[in-house]
């Protein structure tokens, strides 16, 4: 019993004392500094070897200008044996702040001297000299402890120490000798690096580490200076660059692993560099020894001509599927299975051979593939009947493939597309219904064009005067024809919506499909127009987040404005917090700031 009440009196002396803190410290950071001192006094009174406590009671001291109170404390603890090192840091700084450089240098030389003693104590004495700023104090006092002992913890605190001091000379060299000694902190430096390097290959910083980089690897060769070479390159966007590091790893390493190629290229693509990317498409498929792998490649690089051709290279394309299938005649049906999908879309999307993609489904629906097969296989035969306007037959594949995988992200993709089909056919009311499933849906893309969707057409069934919705089954033809490349025709068609609902909700829908149209057949500056009159529309915003950042990616690839891009960046990350672009906005942002992004 008595141990009891022992247990309860700890725990309620500690819980005393932690609400007594945690209002001291509100009142610090409030400026009420003398109602901070009462309270820290007292819990100094009842626990004096709190060392956080003596640190607080210490700060409002000297806010209060009372250093002679800071001195008295810090001198009673320092006395016999010292439990703390690092308040001669402390009593230091306080004789700092009465402008005694000699007492606050002959405490500052004791704590350094306790870390000659034992460098176990460098950890906290050196954060009490950045805490102050006293850099200079704090790599001696780093210096001297790795003079006793290797610490990887000190190593990296010194680092970042000299870049805080500009040295980055010496930071690099630190970090670069502690991954020598110990590579599996390459990742963790990475990181620390990024404060320094930008996209910028003219920037300091980045001179420097490439030089360091480039020296290491002569003196003593080894790929993981490749690899932080070809980390730095893609950071410079010199994507070519960087895949010839990757290149000397792939041939260096014992272990072949390509994906960090895979990685590298889809990132040059991301980025429109096509060459870079083709480049690197080009070695994957000549030097991956897994099958799957190389296929991967060789649809990639596919897919890079096909987003880049014209109606005259489409038979040139037909020609190098037609190559590649003969070329894997070897591999299994699953490893061929996505290049045979794409090439369907090629068919169906690109050369207008719709019969013939169709005809190369249903073959691949009727061999043997799983589930998720024969659910690709038949969205892709769905998406080529909505094209031929078969609306009822699409509804029934989509129908399909939500019963085949229940709750998957391909399921919820059918559903939002059945929605869509609906929308084409005129069927608001049951489009409405599907969308609002999707309220919840696992893809946030998916869950965003549903919300944008239902929107749309809740807000001009309401709002249209006319019960027959004309307006809306123009806007939903319109849509229609886009999907189904005739592009000039449903500018034409959106004209005419425009200059019969002047002023409408739907204008906003129609600007914005107009815009993306535009911006498609590489009409930047009039596709821009559009974007800006829906940008300084008041009606109504479901469009504002992606009219922001389409605009700013217009202004940054195609017309080479990075401060307007920027200001259309900035838009989403101050004023669309919850946009599914807000994360992408704020990377782009930042590089064309200039920082590093890791």
């Amino acid at each position: 019993m008595r141990f009891l009440v022992s247990i309860i009196l700890f725990f309620s002396v500690s819980i005393g004392f932690s609400q007594s803190s945690a209002l001291a410290n509100n009142y610090f950071d409030q400026g009420e500094y003398e109602k901070a001192k009462a309270i820290y006094e007292k819990i100094y009174e009842q626990s004096p070897r709190d060392l956080k406590n003596i640190n607080q009671l210490v700060a409002t001291y000297q806010e209060l200008q009372e250093y002679a109170s800071a001195e008295k404390l810090l001198l009673e603890q320092l006395q016999g044996n010292v439990t703390y090192p690092n308040l001669w840091v402390d009593l230091g700084y306080n004789y700092q702040l009465q402008d005694q450089p000699e007492k606050a240098q002959e405490n500052y030389q004791k704590a350094i001297d306790r870390v000659g003693e034992s460098s176990a104590y460098a950890y906290t004495i050196g954060r009490s000299f950045q805490q102050y700023n006293l850099l200079d104090e704090a790599v001696i006092t780093y210096e001297t402890a790795l003079k006793e002992k290797a610490n990887a913890t000190f190593t990296v605190e010194l680092a970042r120490i000299y870049g805080e001091k500009g040295e980055l000379n010496k930071m690099f060299e630190s970090y670069l000798n502690l991954i020598e000694k110990e590579p599996k902190y390459v990742y963790a430096i990475k990181r620390n690096f990024a404060e320094f390097v930008t996209e910028d290959k003219e920037n300091e910083a980045n001179q420097m580490l490439r030089k360091s980089l480039l020296v290491k690897n002569q003196q003593t060769p080894d790929v993981m200076y490749n690899s932080l070479l070809s980390w730095l390159f893609t950071q410079q966007k010199e994507y070519q660059k960087a895949f010839v590091q990757e290149r000397a790893i792939y041939v260096r390493s014992p272990q072949k692993n390509m994906r960090p190629m895979f990685e590298l290229a889809n990132l040059a693509q991301e980025e429109n560099q096509l060459e870079a990317a083709s480049e690197i498409y080009n070695y994957l498929i000549t030097n991956e020894d897994i099958i799957a792998r190389k296929i991967e490649a060789q649809a990639a690089l596919l897919q890079l001509e096909i987003n880049e051709a014209t109606a005259k290279e489409y038979q040139k394309i037909e020609e190098d599927f037609q190559q590649v299938f003969e070329a894997y005649t070897q591999a299994s049906s699953t490893e061929i299975f996505p290049i045979q999908l794409q090439y369907a879309q090629f068919l169906a999307f690109q050369k207008g051979d719709k019969n013939s993609a169709l005809a190369k489904l249903d073959t691949l629906l009727n061999s043997r593939i799983n589930r998720y097969e024969e659910a690709q296989a038949k969205m892709i035969k769905a998406d080529i009947l909505v094209l031929q306007e078969k609306f009822n037959q699409a509804l029934i594949y989509y129908s399909q493939i939500q019963k085949l995988l229940e709750n998957s992200e391909i399921a919820q993709e059918a559903t939002f597309k059945i929605a869509k089909t609906s929308f084409y056919k005129g069927d608001f009311d049951w489009a409405k219904t599907q969308l609002k499933v999707l309220k919840t849906a696992t893809s946030k893309l998916i869950a965003n064009d549903a919300l944008q969707l239902h929107l749309l057409i809740g807000d001009n069934m309401q709002t249209e005067v006319d019960s027959t919705h004309t307006a809306l089954k123009q806007f939903a033809k319109a849509d229609l024809l886009a999907y189904q490349k005739k592009n000039t025709e449903a500018i034409s068609l959106l004209n005419t919506i425009l200059a019969e609902n002047k002023g409408q909700p739907i204008e906003d829908d129609v600007l914005f499909m107009k815009a993306n149209i535009l911006f498609v057949q590489k009409k930047y500056q009039e596709a821009l127009e559009s974007f800006k009159d829906i940008a300084v529309s008041t009606q109504r915003s479901i469009y504002a987040d992606e009219t922001y950042f389409t605009m700013a990616k217009i202004y940054e690839e195609q017309l080479n404005n990075p401060e307007e891009a920027k200001s259309n960046y900035e838009k989403i990350i101050f004023e669309h917090e919850d946009s599914i672009y807000y994360n992408e906005a704020r990377k782009k942002y930042r590089q064309l700031r200039g920082d590093a992004i890791n």
